[in-house]
């Protein structure tokens, strides 16, 4: 899953080399944080939260095929 979205997110962003893909397992199961370049926040979020929610539509597909329970967030500037 963490290969699959850092995939996407560098094929998405002017600045590939900020991308980080953080997992936190938790009781509800995996949580990917997705942490950009501040410059890229905009286009990873998309008009109308639009591409994020692609994003987390695509994990989620992922996610059933795996059997796991998995959310994603985008982490906010200065964390």
């Amino acid at each position: 899953m963490k290969n699959l979205l850092e995939f996407i997110l560098n094929h998405l962003v002017d600045h590939p080399e900020d991308v980080r893909v953080e997992e936190v397992e938790d009781a509800e199961g995996m949580t990917y944080v997705l942490h950009v370049h501040p410059e890229d926040m905009g286009r990873v979020i998309g008009k109308n939260g639009r591409v994020i929610q692609s994003i987390r539509n695509l994990a989620k597909v992922r996610a059933v095929k795996e059997q796991i329970r998995a959310h994603v967030t985008l982490a906010e500037d200065g964390e």
